[in-house]
């Protein structure tokens, strides 16, 4: 049987346990064309908030009653697809279910032994992508510059701040509690860490940023976006990557209130979606994997096994109860 995890009902705040539907249904029989990949690991990622919402989107929402939309790799183990052998394994968007029929269209093969599947859905899958393009084009980083980052011990938020370390910047992550906070500075080589849950941010930042801002990448949004704004240098950028503070408010989101802040420093502050960068995939995954391997980027998975403890995964997104990448095992 093939257990599936079905979008049982839009969510209104931090989903319940009802937003999810744990189905069984029979192993998919593949078409011509198809192959069969068995499910081994799946990302649990903040975007997945948003694709729940019944709302405007870079991709569709996912409808009530289908599976749950996931990145995930797993092994070829039945194949009618010429370029799809058995024994492969493949990553790309298979949702949350333990078995997906594919014509391989969006699919990207993938090799164990260069490195463990979950470094496909970590550094060198969406989640490093989403560091890699997001500081380097839209930040456009330069040596000496001072770096800020949000959720810094997280998936992205940690790749990020290695990348700007490589281009040679002085590199300030926030997260929240001291073991996060020792670990992107004794473990990743950050320059500095602040404690949001415990240090006074203002205070933590003109001692570690006095020459001001050059670029800041939010991964939270919120009042620690506000913050970041009255700090910034001239020609400063903003990258908007995430909104994890934002995503479960009932009520209206909380916007910067000091984006004045942009007028007066000429900065920018750009959005942007992994997505729109597909043809330069190969890029970033060769440099990321050279990267990996001098030792000068590494990435830590936070692995919790069980397709049913879909939902207690999840939250965990935003109880912050992981650190790293967040991965579901698929038992």
């Amino acid at each position: 049987m093939n257990k599936r995890m079905l979008l049982a009902k839009r969510p209104n705040g931090l989903p319940e346990e009802s937003t999810w539907q744990l189905e069984e249904q029979p192993i998919p029989v593949i078409g011509e064309g198809e192959a069969l990949i068995k499910t081994e690991y799946i990302s649990i990622d903040p975007a997945m908030r948003g694709w729940i919402n019944d709302a405007k989107s870079y991709l569709p929402p996912v409808k009530v009653g289908d599976v749950m939309r996931a990145a995930s790799v797993g092994k070829v183990i039945e194949s009618n697809n010429f370029n799809m052998k058995v024994g492969d394994y493949y990553a790309g968007l298979g949702g949350v279910h333990q078995y997906v029929a594919t014509d391989g269209k969006g699919w990207q093969q993938v090799d164990p032994n260069l490195a463990p599947l979950t470094k496909y859905l970590s550094v060198l899958g969406l989640t490093g992508r989403t560091a890699y393009f997001g500081l380097l084009d839209i930040g456009k980083p330069k040596e000496r510059e001072t770096v800020l980052v949000s959720g810094a011990a997280g998936a992205v938020g940690s790749t990020v701040g290695q990348i700007a370390k490589i281009k040679g910047c002085h590199v300030v992550g926030i997260a929240g509690g001291k073991e996060k906070c020792d670990y992107i500075v004794n473990e990743l080589g950050f320059d500095g860490a602040i404690d949001y849950k415990n240090d006074d941010i203002r205070e933590r930042l003109d001692e570690l940023c006095p020459n001001g801002i050059d670029i800041y990448y939010d991964n939270v949004g919120g009042e620690i976006l506000d913050i970041a704004l009255t700090r910034i240098n001239r020609k400063a950028r903003i990258v908007i990557c995430g909104a994890i503070s934002q995503y479960n408010r009932k009520e209206g989101k909380q916007g910067p209130s000091n984006y004045y802040s942009l007028l007066t420093n000429r900065a920018r502050m750009e959005g942007f979606v992994v997505i729109d960068y597909a043809k330069d995939y190969p890029t970033a995954y060769m440099e990321m994997g050279k990267w990996l391997m001098e030792g000068k980027l590494k990435s830590k998975e936070f692995i919790v096994e069980g397709i049913e403890n879909f939902h207690d995964t999840f939250l965990r997104l935003f109880s912050g109860e992981k650190l790293g990448k967040l991965i579901l095992k698929v038992a």
